[in-house]
């Protein structure tokens, strides 16, 4: 990654963490998750609006560092009208992204904006702050009730 580019994607991540989007509870929704990591001490509450198979709206609550609020924020933009599938297919893509997969690196830009997280994978440590929002949108979708902890 180039200087420049890595500037980019910190200004990026920096952006959605202090002004995340979908930073909100939708008042249609009809499922939710909380999510917590023990390590950083980020907390996410993921608010999904779910018809048929469709993410017809979702939001995000919840306090964390920037890698995690950015993650959340950015995700919500993401699955915005996905399909389940989409999202699940979505946060394998992501997954294997941040954990250093380096077909997964080398194909980031068909992730869109969510490439700029593709400089995680160098702090092992905050693979669970990226992820966080991504496991507790996954127990949202399957409708789970008890709490996701990244120490699982």
């Amino acid at each position: 990654m180039t200087d420049d580019l890595g500037q980019l994607y910190q200004e990026v991540i920096l952006e959605h963490s202090k002004a995340p989007r979908n930073y909100r509870k939708p008042e249609s929704a009809n499922r939710e998750a909380e999510g917590y990591n023990p390590l950083c001490g980020d907390r996410c509450t993921v608010f999904l609006d779910v018809e048929g198979d469709a993410i017809k709206d979702i939001g995000f609550q919840g306090s964390g560092c920037a890698i995690s609020r950015a993650s959340a924020s950015m995700m919500t933009q993401s699955v915005k009208g996905k399909t389940k599938a989409e999202a699940a297919r979505l946060f394998e893509e992501f997954h294997r992204l941040v954990t250093g997969d380096e077909k997964a690196i080398a194909s980031a830009q068909d992730l869109g904006k969510l490439a700029v997280f593709a400089g995680v994978s160098k702090f092992p440590a905050r693979v669970k702050c990226a992820t966080l929002a991504w496991h507790t949108l996954q127990s949202a979708l399957e409708n789970k009730h008890e709490p996701v902890s990244t120490e699982e």
